[in-house]
């Protein structure tokens, strides 16, 4: 019995690490203003909002737009507000401040298979 604990004990702290590596990297990606680190978490196509502009798109597409937002918005700080799971699925409320103006941040990540993919980023000004 203590055997079978400890491997589910490992087993879901692996899993917990995991998901918050998926969460980590895009909050760093966001901080550094990197679309390439972020992208690396996208789904088939990930939903973005800029300033109330939406759309879905297909990964390429998608950095290409992260690419330009951080092109034209140097980051200057990126500041979790609350972040939380359930089920399946992470999130992340941040306030991102860039030299042309602060943005209310929403990340949405989802497990599948055992990788956390972003399904959404949003940046309300």
């Amino acid at each position: 019995m203590k055997k079978i604990f400890t491997i589910f004990s490992a087993t879901l702290i692996l899993t917990s690490f995991t998901l918050l590596t998926g969460l980590n990297d895009v909050v760093n990606g966001i901080k550094t203003g990197n679309a390439a680190a972020i992208s690396t978490y996208f789904d088939n196509s990930i939903d973005i909002t800029i300033a109330g502009k939406e759309g879905s798109y297909s990964k390429s597409q998608g950095e290409t737009i992260l690419r330009d937002f951080f092109a034209n918005n140097t980051v200057k700080s990126f500041t979790i507000l609350h972040q939380g799971e359930s089920g399946a699925a992470q999130f992340c409320i941040g306030t991102l401040i860039t030299k042309n103006g602060t943005y209310r941040t929403t990340i949405n990540l989802l497990k599948k298979g055992d990788k956390q993919l972003l399904q959404e980023i949003k940046f309300d000004n």
